[in-house]
């Protein structure tokens, strides 16, 4: 039998060890908790893949509580309108960045500057309209850059310094009317490009990236179409088939202004012509200097149209005179051909034919007898 009180020490024990196990519970839960990454409200979340989704929820803002070691965040189909600096700040884990279809008009300089691991930034579809020279300078594993659908007319020099490992960029449907082959020099693993849709000026200022264009077909690249809109007499062509020949007075053009530029200033010349001072009376009117402006010759490039006449009439008179070469080469082998028949036929016919000098030795010998 158990001895009075017995029950109660018992009961006591039991809550004493409940209370332990439900402590050490509590905390191995709240450690839980801490370890975990929190996803962001509405957000979805692959902790295997270390994927966020927040694409298509309409947010006006990043989501300030994305875990640190996220590597995918897709925050497109958004309203999102500007981004501050510190937008992706901590996130140096991510590897792929997609802000495409949303209201962004302008980026901070600094914005990716803690994304040193990225790999892929997509920002198809919105309104940029300028890019910082240094936006992309913190970002040297980039492969994979999406700038197309956007209002750029311009790219700033030295945009793409920093990124060694670019494989493909996307600048088509933007504002683009010519590229400095400079700009893209340093892309030497680039493999794909997209420049189409824009309203690209083939001028002079295209000359140098046409170039460019050529040596990057050379070593393999693709390349989509870059159709000219401006002159009219290259409209629709496609850049990379414009004869270099179209651009020969961009030289002529250079060597003038650098002519003009050694030439000693004068005056300023105005387009409207000033009043003649009124002379003073008794002294006669001194010359003034001439404050005309001169016209410079406006030099075009040559038509396509005369281009390719010019290339068909030189391929006419090559052929005209191949065929002459040809008709002089077979009439000299008949004429030939002939000449040795003629010859042949007069061999045989000699030993037929009188011998005209035995007939004379004949009649010395009667001569002398008699």
């Amino acid at each position: 039998m158990l001895a009075p009180g017995s029950g109660s020490e018992q009961r006591t024990r039991l809550a004493l060890q409940w209370r332990q196990v439900s402590w050490i519970t509590c905390w191995v839960a709240l450690y839980a908790v801490e370890a975990l990454p929190t996803c962001p409200f509405s957000c979805k979340c692959d902790s295997r893949s270390l994927e966020v989704d927040c694409s298509g929820l309409g947010l006006t803002v990043v989501p300030p509580d994305v875990p640190a070691a996220t590597r995918s965040l897709l925050l497109l189909n958004n309203k999102l309108s500007a981004l501050p600096s510190w937008a992706f700040a901590n996130l140096s884990s991510l590897q792929r960045l997609d802000l495409s279809n949303n209201f962004l008009d302008q980026l901070p300089g600094s914005v990716f500057g803690d994304l040193t691991n990225l790999t892929e930034l997509q920002l198809r579809n919105n309104s940029i309209r300028t890019l910082d020279r240094d936006l992309l300078q913190h970002s040297p594993l980039l492969r994979h850059l999406d700038l197309s659908i956007n209002g750029l007319a311009q790219l700033p020099p030295g945009l793409f310094d920093g990124l060694p490992a670019l494989r493909s960029l996307s600048l088509r449907s933007n504002r683009l009317q010519n590229l400095d082959r400079l700009t893209f020099e340093p892309l030497a693993n680039l493999q794909l490009l997209q420049v189409g849709d824009n309203p690209w000026e083939c001028d002079c200022n295209l000359r140098e990236f046409k170039h460019w264009m050529e040596w990057f077909s050379y070593r393999g690249g693709r390349l989509d179409q870059l159709a000219c809109t401006l002159p009219k007499e290259l409209r629709g062509k496609d850049m990379r088939v414009v004869p270099m020949e179209m651009f020969n007075y961009c030289s002529q053009l250079e060597d003038e202004n650098s002519s003009a530029g050694l030439d000693i200033p004068g005056p300023p010349c105005t387009k409207a012509s000033p009043e003649p001072a009124k002379p003073k009376p008794g002294a006669e009117p001194e010359p003034e200097p001439s404050t005309a402006c001169p016209q410079k010759q406006r030099y075009r490039p040559v038509s396509v149209r005369r281009a390719i006449g010019t290339v068909i009439i030189a391929g006419v008179v090559c052929g005209i005179v191949c065929i002459m070469m040809v008709v002089a080469a077979a009439y000299g082998c008949i004429y030939a051909s002939l000449m040795a028949k003629y010859h042949r036929e007069l061999k045989k016919r000699q030993p037929l034919m009188g011998d005209p000098e035995g007939e004379h030795e004949d009649q010395k010998q009667i001569s002398s007898v008699a």
